[in-house]
């Protein structure tokens, strides 16, 4: 089931993470939008309908995910980069995928808006210092110290996840 929940394995943050792993991250989190587009584009509603494991959510809700949790990734960079050390809001993302805007809403207005968004965020990602990148955030769940570099290698390994998710539901991993 682990193989099934995390095909590219858990995130494991680098102990050094040098400028060269934040370009590759960056580049990563602005090619999976296209990626998105390229395994979903002409998809029937049915396969839409498809899980990536038993009891896991189907591709349709993996798309909406994704956009919610990068649009929050944004304003939590944005919450740090401009007041010290901020508690930023978690969010329940099991319960975000049961609302009606997951069933109805088309995927592509998702992909759309993952498009935008990535290009937004990759500019931001960009134009940052070393200095910016060791600002830090809580989290009020665990209560961890979180440094801007990790969150950006945690969001480009969960576009990746979850790129993997519909690659596997698609019988293509």
């Amino acid at each position: 089931m682990e193989n099934l929940k995390y095909p590219i394995g858990r995130y494991k943050r680098p102990l050094i993470i040098k400028p060269a792993t934040i370009e590759k991250w960056i580049s990563e989190i602005a090619a999976q939008p296209a990626k998105f587009r390229a395994l979903v584009e002409g998809l029937s509603e049915e396969q839409l309908n498809l899980p990536y494991r038993p009891g896991g959510w189907t591709i349709r809700q993996v798309v909406h995910h994704v956009v919610d949790s990068h649009m929050n990734s944004l304003i939590r960079f944005k919450w740090t980069l401009t007041e010290d050390n901020p508690t930023i809001k978690a969010y329940y993302e099991d319960r975000w995928a049961t609302l009606e805007d997951y069933n109805q809403t088309p995927i592509e207005v998702s992909l759309k808006l993952m498009e935008s968004l990535h290009e937004r965020w990759v500019i931001l990602l960009k134009s940052l210092t070393p200095e910016q990148l060791k600002r830090t955030f809580v989290h009020p769940e665990s209560g961890d110290t979180i440094p801007l570099d990790s969150l950006m290698g945690m969001y480009a390994w969960h576009g990746n996840h979850h790129i993997a998710h519909v690659e596997q539901a698609l019988g293509k991993r």
